[in-house]
């Protein structure tokens, strides 16, 4: 029996109605939304109109679907608010928590368009000072909330840190590719300008579907230019939401996936999904905090994710996941996890950590299991690894 407990990553767990809603499509000859006026392409339009509202439900989001636009995945989404919204020589707020979707972007912006970039520093718990936000904000186009890391499993402060990018007259953009489906979110309320996630992770959609989410009155560039299905005697991309950066086909198949993701987590709650995995985090902590070698790196952050991440004094990273993987059925994930800043502020630059995360899925019987597994790994047996 396997326990997967790498949801960080992706979901490759999914509820049953998310294969059957990609085959279903296919099977009835799904047309592409947008293209013509059959009824393939009307029922495939009315399908992601369907996926952007539940979208919007599950984030917090006024409910207006026009405002969505959908893309491979939340690194898309990030490139297209970053290289849409900023100017030559404009000033970016980040934080040393974002994913290398944002660092990446962020240091070709510096380069191309002369953009200042300034980072909030996290402390080992996650926390940032918000008097350093606030004095880092002046005179600032933009600043990125990670809203929940992916080392970590914290939550970053959107609404405070939307109150004081407000103040100056910043745009906020949220990273909401680990918190969307696992924690309660309003990021509309809370101030979110703009909002990128991904589908693939908590909400439980096939790999190739994310999106982002543009306030209205915030004015975004297209990353790439095609067709849309209408205009078509326009040079320019339509202004009009989404069609604006909704070049080219998109991924029916997958956003039929992504629908039917984002009604099993509305009907399960994502109240009542973020309570059971907060319990088995728990159970991990606790399991893990008696064996000896182990230092765990993530805080217990109870309103965070289920996110565990730690360090062994004998083991290294990479060989403890192989070794949970070979002799234990158990899938984690070793390495630095695409954001090195994080990793320096955990003080794991050097070697990388060992990532257990958990997700709706998940179960006590895979929680024990990999405490079982870690236990007899880095047991009083163990070689040293250097």
């Amino acid at each position: 029996m396997r326990h997967y407990l790498d949801f960080a990553a992706t979901s490759a767990i999914r509820p049953r109605a998310v294969a059957e809603a990609v085959a279903g499509f296919l099977a009835a000859g799904g047309g592409t939304p947008g293209r013509g006026g059959h009824a393939e392409a009307l029922d495939a339009g009315r399908m992601v109109l369907r996926c952007r509202r539940a979208v919007l439900e599950i984030l917090g989001l006024p409910d207006d679907p026009t405002r969505v636009a959908f893309f491979q995945n939340a690194t898309q989404a990030l490139n297209t608010a970053l290289w849409g919204a900023l100017r030559a020589r404009d000033v970016l707020v980040v934080s040393s928590l974002d994913h290398n979707s944002i660092l990446r972007p962020a240091d070709a912006l510096a380069r191309e368009r002369g953009i200042e970039v300034r980072m909030i520093q996290a402390d080992p718990e996650g926390r940032i000072d918000l008097q350093e936000a606030e004095r880092l904000l002046e005179g600032a186009r933009m600043v990125v909330v990670n809203a929940v890391s992916n080392v970590l499993g914290v939550r970053l402060p959107v609404a405070s840190l939307a109150e004081l990018a407000h103040r100056v007259g910043a745009l906020v953009l949220v990273d909401a590719a680990q918190s969307a489906g696992h924690v309660e979110t309003t990021y509309g309320p809370d101030g979110a300008d703009l909002v990128a996630f991904t589908g693939h992770k908590g909400l439980l959609g096939p790999q190739g579907t994310g999106g982002l989410w543009v306030r209205a009155g915030v004015d975004v560039d297209p990353l790439i230019r095609g067709g849309t299905g209408g205009n078509s005697l326009e040079r320019d991309m339509p202004a009009a939401m989404p069609d604006r950066l909704e070049a080219g086909t998109s991924n029916a198949p997958g956003l039929a996936g992504l629908l039917a993701g984002c009604e099993h987590v509305l009907a399960e709650g994502v109240g009542a999904i973020h309570n059971r995995e907060a319990t088995l985090k728990a159970r991990l902590r606790e399991g893990l905090a008696g064996v000896p070698g182990i230092r765990l790196i993530s805080p217990s952050a109870p309103d965070g994710v289920g996110i565990v991440t730690l360090v062994a004094d004998a083991v290294s990273p990479d060989r403890l996941a192989a070794r949970l993987d070979r002799d234990f059925q158990v899938s984690t994930r070793a390495g630095l996890h695409c954001a090195p800043e994080a990793h320096r502020v955990a003080g794991t630059a050097g070697t990388g950590a060992l990532r257990l995360s958990l997700g709706w899925a998940s179960t006590e019987a895979d929680v024990d299991r990999a405490i079982e597994g870690i236990r007899v790994i880095v047991g009083p047996t163990s070689v040293p690894v250097a």
